[in-house]
């Protein structure tokens, strides 16, 4: 009975951490932003989704591609229709890895610069990233920065020839994830 009381309470111990372990989102903010000659286009989406498990440096975001909001519905319109084909292709993804998760310092205050690598899908194509942000702690889990860039030829995003040259190719990406304690 005594070595089985010590085996339960092992075990609440083990599962409570390991899901110390892990911090989630489902209200991240990813925002894109296009200077183009036509016209500056720039979208916000509040719903995206994502965890981090801080012992492994795993992550994972995903968001629809319906979320983005943008300051005229025309533009939402054409994003949704004419260029993510949202339709077709309603998820983007990106799983990968923090690589520098072994220098950080989870009790340290303030930011700590991080590299990520991994797999970026949008428009149903997989590209490998790497890019650069930072994670700071905070009371109740981490802030998790990143911005880069992406070529929409790259993704087979394509421009309609009528707005060529009007329409920048490379595309600002901007995410900020402010994650909590993941529970079951």
């Amino acid at each position: 009975m005594k070595t089985l009381t010590i085996l339960s309470i092992c075990l609440i111990i083990t599962s409570t951490a390991w899901t110390q372990e892990r911090y989630f989102t489902r209200t991240g903010e990813i925002s894109f932003y296009s200077d183009a000659p036509m016209e500056k286009i720039e979208a916000l989406n509040q719903q995206a989704s994502c965890i981090f498990d801080k012992s492994s440096g795993d992550i994972a975001v995903s968001l629809q591609m319906r979320g983005f909001k943008f300051e005229k519905a025309l533009m939402e319109e054409h994003f949704n229709e004419n260029y993510a084909e949202s339709h077709k292709f309603p998820k983007s993804t990106f799983k990968g890895t923090v690589d520098n998760i072994q220098q950080l310092d989870f009790n340290k205050k303030g930011k700590q610069e991080v590299r990520v690598k991994g797999d970026l899908t949008i428009h149903g194509i997989t590209k490998q990233v790497t890019t650069n942000g930072t994670i700071e702690a905070t009371a109740n889990g981490f802030t998790i920065n990143a911005d880069f860039s992406i070529k929409l030829e790259d993704y087979k995003i394509e421009i309609p020839s009528a707005v060529i040259g009007k329409i920048a190719e490379d595309v600002k990406i901007s995410l900020d994830m402010d994650l909590s304690p993941y529970t079951n």
